[in-house]
């Protein structure tokens, strides 16, 4: 039996995909120092909620900051690591994080690159799909950019959330929902 046909009798996961910069922490633009790092109201609340419903959480991230030589990838990862922390205090865990470095006009060396995983593209979520062994279909996706919603659309997540507590500035062409309050997401869970 092949790997591929052990995978197709195991029973799929669901997934809360979350972006991290306006969805999980504010977004300040390029936040990548641990100062600049402020929850979300009402984060916590929706990943409790999901995590109690058996969702896997999983963070996907664009973080051209990087590409663009604004800071370094540990910098990432010692952001990464504090906002772990700061979710494990509250009885949170996140189970994993995907980001992609690159951008395609504004990256450095080999970070100057229209990557896969990059959103809108659907990279980060199809590997996910295959690293936790997800049904896209149960799946929900909250981000806060258009381009969240893309590629939960291109990876088959079924239910798309686009969070904008200021406005929503966006038609409904794209078939998403639409909140103000991170809160409302709990009913899509």
């Amino acid at each position: 039996m092949s790997i591929d046909q052990v995978k197709a009798l195991k029973p799929k996961n669901k997934a809360l995909f979350l972006d991290r910069d306006g969805v999980i922490n504010e977004d300040y633009g390029h936040v990548w120092r641990i100062a600049d790092f402020d929850l979300v109201q009402g984060v916590t609340e929706v990943i409790k909620s999901a995590m109690k419903k058996n969702y896997k959480i999983i963070v996907v991230t664009n973080q051209a900051g990087i590409g663009k030589g604004m800071y370094k990838e540990s910098d990432f990862d010692a952001l990464t690591e504090h906002m772990k922390g700061l979710f494990e205090c509250q009885g949170c865990t996140i189970d994993s994080i995907y980001f992609c470095p690159c951008h395609p006009t504004e990256g450095k060396g080999s970070y100057l690159q229209d990557s896969f995983d990059r959103k809108p593209n659907p990279g980060m979520l199809l590997r996910a799909k295959d690293d936790f062994n997800l049904d896209m279909s149960a799946s929900v996706l909250i981000g806060d950019k258009i381009t969240d919603i893309q590629a939960g659309k291109s990876a088959g997540v079924s239910i798309n959330i686009l969070y904008q507590p200021r406005s929503i500035e966006m038609s409904s062409s794209l078939g998403c929902e639409k909140i103000t309050d991170l809160k409302q997401a709990l009913g899509y869970l």
